[in-house]
C-alpha cells in the first residue's frame, strides 16, 4: 500500500505492552510512568487479527516491540502466531536483553527471524546507572542464547548522545566486531519536542523513505512517531485504522505530545 506522497507501507511495529523491566533513563521517568488498564490492552487475538488486515493490505515486515515484549505473558505463542502468516517475510523483535536467555530458543523455534537488542555502555556501572538497575551480563547471556538459537543478524541498538565517537558507542562497536553483530547508532530522541535523526546504520527517522505503521498496546494505528494523530482499531475497525492512519500520514515527523517511548514502541 502507498501514502499520498508514494511511500511503499509495508512494516508494521507492534507495541505488545508498556510495561518493561528496566527503567532506562531516556525513556522512563524515575518516578515511573501511568501504566495503561489491563481492560484497555488487546490481547494476542485482537493484534493478531489486526495484523492478517494489515497483511491484506500490504503488510510484510512486523516487529515486535514495547515497553519490554519479554515481560508479557504469553510472547512465544504470539510470535507463533505471526509466523503462520506466510506474507510476513521479515519478523524480529526489540528487546533489552534481559530475558532473552530464558526465551532465545523458544522464540526461534516459534518462527522468530531475528532481533534488536539494546546495549548503550560495555561498563556495567554504568549500565546499571542508565537503565537505573539492570544486570549487563544478563544482556550479554541472551545475546549468547540468540546466537545459539540461530536469531541471525543480531543488531545492537545503542543510543548516543553526541557523536558515534564517544568512549561508550566505540566499546560497543569493538564488542560487536569481535562477536559478529551489527550496531546501529540511535541519537537521543526528544518525542515533545520533535528532535529526532536518522538511525546510522538503519532505517529509522528517514522521513523521505519511511515505510511504517505502528500498532500500540492499546489498539491505536499511528502514522507516525512523531505526531500526535491515532486510529483506534475498536472502535474504528482494523481496515479503517489503517486507511486512515495511512491517508493521514505525514510527510515528516514533527511532535509527539500524547505518546513515549515506552507505549509507542519507539
Amino acid at each position: 500500500m502507498f501514502d499520498q506522497y508514494n511511500r511503499l507501507i509495508n512494516y508494521l511495529r507492534i507495541s505488545v505492552t508498556d510495561r518493561c523491566n528496566l527503567r532506562c533513563e531516556y525513556c522512563m521517568p524515575a518516578e515511573g510512568i501511568q501504566l495503561m488498564s489491563h481492560t484497555d490492552i488487546l490481547s494476542y487475538e485482537e493484534m493478531f487479527d489486526v495484523v492478517k488486515v494489515g497483511v491484506s493490505l500490504g503488510i510484510s515486515k512486523v516487529r515486535i516491540t514495547g515497553g519490554e515484549p519479554l515481560v508479557r505473558k504469553g510472547i512465544v505463542s504470539f510470535v507463533e502466531m505471526l509466523s503462520s502468516l506466510s506474507e510476513i517475510r521479515d519478523l524480529g523483535m526489540t528487546t533489552n536483553g534481559i530475558l532473552l536467555k530464558k526465551f532465545a530458543h523458544e522464540l526461534a523455534a516459534a518462527g522468530l527471524h531475528r532481533v534488536n537488542i539494546s546495549l548503550d555502555t560495555m561498563d556495567p556501572e554504568k549500565f546499571r546507572q542508565i537503565t537505573r538497575g539492570g544486570d549487563i551480563n544478563a544482556v550479554f547471556r541472551g545475546i549468547e542464547a540468540a546466537q545459539n538459537a540461530g536469531l541471525h543478524p543480531i543488531k545492537i541498538n545503542t543510543v548516543i548522545r553526541q557523536s558515534r565517537e564517544e568512549p561508550d558507542a566505540v566499546a560497543v562497536k569493538e564488542f560487536c566486531e569481535k562477536n559478529n553483530l551489527e550496531i546501529r547508532y540511535i541519537h537521543v530522541m526528544e518525542l515533545s519536542k520533535g528532535e529526532f535523526s536518522v538511525v546510522e546504520g538503519g532505517e529509522g527517522g528517514d522521513c523521505a523513505n519511511c515505510n511504517r505503521l505502528r500498532l500500540t498496546a492499546n489498539g491505536m494505528i499511528t502514522p507516525c512517531l512523531f505526531s500526535n494523530r491515532k486510529y483506534n482499531v475498536r472502535e474504528l475497525g482494523a481496515e479503517e485504522a489503517f486507511n486512515q492512519a495511512l491517508s493521514n500520514k505525514p510527510a515528516c515527523g514533527t511532535v509527539n505530545e500524547v505518546g513515549q517511548f515506552y507505549n509507542i514502541g519507539g
